[in-house]
């Protein structure tokens, strides 16, 4: 637990160039309360003592404005930057070295009992505002742009945009498990598909235009040689 700790206070600094001492961040960082909280309330949860960990989680959720259900399963190196808003459900399950920034829905879909929660996997950055439903997977080393609603599985590698979240497929990125430094914070630095496909249909309209007039000149070419 203490390891945990030490290495959740690690990554603000690793991340968030804002962090200037260990006493700040113990202080006044409410995504390493939220966390920390979790942690405890987590413990309680598997010993099956389910009331106090759920009431650990509601002043959690008061004292910091992050929801996260004391079942999730969250790894090493979590980071909430902000973090206001943030919910994650039940059945969550949340690999190494995840940041999530404020806004963000881990949430479930239906009132089957089960697993109704996303899985996400490694190296993962989930921007402002982006909510992920449902029992989807999203592999490792991808980003989730802000605003995106993901209700499908999104494969390792991937950045995703858009409602319903479209997944774009990027170079592979190797990481070791203690490289915190790597992971990928431009969120804001994303493909636009939909953009793309507009640029796309511009070039085709220019060409067509251009191919028209030029039939219209051989058109009035052939008709004045007719006098």
């Amino acid at each position: 637990m203490l390891s945990t700790i030490r290495q959740d206070i690690n990554v603000i600094f690793e991340r968030d160039p804002a962090a200037k001492s260990v006493i700040e961040v113990i202080l006044c960082y409410p995504g390493f309360h939220a966390i920390l909280m979790h942690r405890i309330a987590h413990f309680f949860y598997k010993l099956n003592l389910i009331l106090i960990a759920r009431i650990i989680s509601q002043i959690n959720r008061f004292l910091t404005g992050i929801e996260i259900h004391p079942g999730a399963k969250i790894g090493k190196g979590f980071f909430i930057d902000h973090g206001m808003g943030v919910v994650i459900g039940e059945t969550t399950e949340i690999g190494d070295n995840v940041t999530l920034y404020q806004g963000v829905t881990l949430g479930g879909t239906g009132k089957d009992k089960g697993k109704r929660h996303p899985t996400l996997g490694n190296n993962i950055v989930v921007g402002s505002g982006a909510k992920i439903l449902g029992p989807v997977t999203i592999g490792d080393n991808s980003k989730i742009g802000a605003g995106a609603v993901v209700l499908k599985d999104v494969p390792p590698n991937s950045t995703v945009v858009g409602i319903p979240g479209k997944a774009v497929v990027r170079k592979k990125v190797n990481f070791s498990d203690a490289d915190f430094t790597k992971v990928d914070l431009n969120h804001h630095l994303l493909p636009d598909p939909v953009a793309d496909m507009m640029r796309s249909l511009q070039k085709k309209i220019e060409t067509l235009e251009m191919r028209i007039a030029f039939l219209e000149k051989e058109l009035k070419d052939y008709l004045c040689s007719f006098g």
